[in-house]
């Protein structure tokens, strides 16, 4: 992030008597994460684009605020957590309660290695955070897994049901298998031969998957973020929603798989609502997912809130 600037010049412009970026580069000391947000918008970046990049929208309480203050890092904090007790967030961070709740009420502030855990263990895009600020690809301890990272996405673009593929590589009933049965997957998922062998080769030819024993075993899987690339994005959601539409006619009354909607008027008040308790959903749905153990079922999930009095033209 410092790039040619001087260290000393940096940390006076921070206001601080001594060189205290020197430390921070040391590891010696690490900046609050309302600090860290001041010192990247001091080395040219935009915080607030960058932000609204990675949340996807940005929620009133952080729009327009200043993120070197630590009530917005609260407020941040606050909206990564959604719905997450302060117990498990606590848990997955290796730090007390108290500590974590005093972050949540802006009474206290994370150091920037909390704030980067914090980000990992909410949203399962800690690349994508970094790299509002830095390249990935330039930093040592980051550079292969934001490669695997990109790698998906190409893939995720190129071939969707790739993805799919390595979530049966992962249930239960093929790492019982003895060996790879070429079919088990075209059979589980309801595709071609040919598809699962297109996405096998290219899975392989990423490293992201490899040949073990006879059987294909994930090597590296992280959280896809479509928003990156608004039409590439755009195009995966519309193949996913067609595999949703075309598996419609083959639910069963009364199964296990569903298919709902409602359509509704309602106040702009209470549409505000509904649009945070989709997300909430969402956000709910990606963390039972999270920590479902033993996986044994690949499933799809498609959700739409849409304006129908207000299309495009």
């Amino acid at each position: 992030m410092r790039g040619g600037r001087s260290q000393a010049v940096l940390s006076r412009r921070l206001r601080c008597r001594s060189n205290v970026v020197y430390t921070w580069e040391a590891g010696r000391r690490f900046p609050t994460a309302a600090v860290f947000f001041r010192y990247a918008a001091l080395v040219g970046v935009d915080v607030e684009r960058g932000m609204t990049a990675f949340l996807g929208t940005l929620p009133e309480e952080l729009s327009g605020r200043a993120w070197d203050a630590p009530a917005t890092t609260a407020a941040l904090l606050r909206h990564l957590q959604e719905g997450t007790t302060v117990a498990t967030l606590s848990r997955k961070l290796g730090k007390g309660r108290v500590s974590v709740g005093r972050w949540l009420k802006g009474e206290a502030q994370p150091r920037l290695p909390d704030l980067l855990r914090l980000i990992d263990a909410t949203s399962l895009r800690l690349l994508d955070f970094l790299d509002i600020f830095v390249r990935p690809s330039s930093l040592p301890a980051a550079r292969e897994a934001w490669h695997v990272l990109e790698a998906q996405r190409r893939l995720a673009y190129e071939l969707p049901w790739s993805h799919a593929v390595m979530r049966v590589l992962e249930i239960r009933e093929y790492r019982e298998l003895p060996r790879h049965r070429d079919g088990f997957i075209a059979a589980r998922l309801g595709i071609s031969q040919d598809e699962e062998a297109r996405c096998l080769r290219a899975l392989s030819e990423s490293k992201l998957i490899a040949r073990r024993r006879g059987r294909w075993v994930v090597t590296d899987m992280l959280t896809v973020d479509t928003a990156r690339d608004p039409g590439a994005g755009l195009r995966l959601k519309s193949h996913w929603a067609r595999i949703g539409l075309e598996r419609l006619p083959e639910l069963e009354p009364g199964g296990q798989d569903l298919f709902s909607y409602n359509l509704f008027n309602v106040s702009e008040g209470d549409w505000e609502r509904l649009r945070e308790l989709h997300i909430a959903y969402f956000h709910e749905l990606r963390r039972i997912v999270e920590g479902s153990e033993p996986p044994e079922r690949v499933a799809l999930v498609n959700i739409q809130l849409i304006r129908l009095d207000e299309c495009a033209p």
